[in-house]
């Protein structure tokens, strides 16, 4: 899964002339965090929510409403905007931007198709893509099993789960200590019992069933 799988196309920009209460404003109106800066087209900056916030005075200040109200009239996200967000391309895979917004503590990407902006990566895409690979949406049963960490090991797993004619939804693989293996797997039978018993009959532990 990449990027351009995943992410908004045609992302809402502001000019950085926006003043900041407009640009917070329109936030909460969209339901949104972040928002890309341009200007003639061009991405020169982007603004989220939590840095809007942290400049508007704190309730402890000793200025008066009026006084705030005059001083962030006058602000623009211009002077606040971080000017070298993180970009990616759409050929980016889900796992490297995961990484890149962990790594670098930001909380989306925006998307690059050289020097045009054609998206934005967002946290809730991230945690869509998490679901769509564990396939939650999907019908059907959520097993756990346990199995060394060896050559062969998947194959033949899923040669039990083929011959007994139940088909795979998601599968992932967690490594433990001691070349222990953890597999999720989603099936799409509403009935393991029989998967299950042949499972452990062949030397693999079921741990859990949902």
């Amino acid at each position: 899964m990449f990027v351009k799988d995943c992410m908004t196309t045609s992302p809402i920009t502001i000019p950085k002339t926006t003043p900041i209460l407009d640009a917070l404003e329109k936030m909460k109106r969209l339901k949104i965090r972040q928002l890309p800066v341009t200007e003639k087209g061009r991405l020169i900056g982007l603004v989220t929510e939590r840095e809007l916030l942290t400049v508007t005075p704190s309730p402890a200040t000793t200025l008066s409403i009026f006084e705030m109200n005059y001083l962030l009239s006058k602000m623009v996200v211009g002077e606040v905007m971080v000017k070298d967000p993180i970009t990616v391309s759409p050929d980016t895979t889900m796992e490297e931007a995961a990484l890149i917004m962990r790594e670098n503590k930001v909380n989306c990407l925006l998307v690059m198709q050289g020097d045009e902006l054609v998206g934005i990566l967002t946290q809730t895409d991230i945690f869509d893509a998490f679901i769509e690979f564990f396939g939650l949406k999907k019908a059907g049963t959520r097993l756990v099993l346990q199995t060394q960490d060896r050559v062969g090991a998947l194959a033949e797993l899923t040669d039990i789960i083929r011959a007994m004619n139940i088909n795979i939804r998601a599968f992932v693989v967690h490594r433990k200590d001691n070349d222990v293996v953890h597999i999720i797997v989603r099936v799409n039978t509403i009935d393991p019992d029989p998967l299950v018993k042949e499972l452990e009959a062949r030397g693999i532990p079921v741990l859990s069933v949902d």
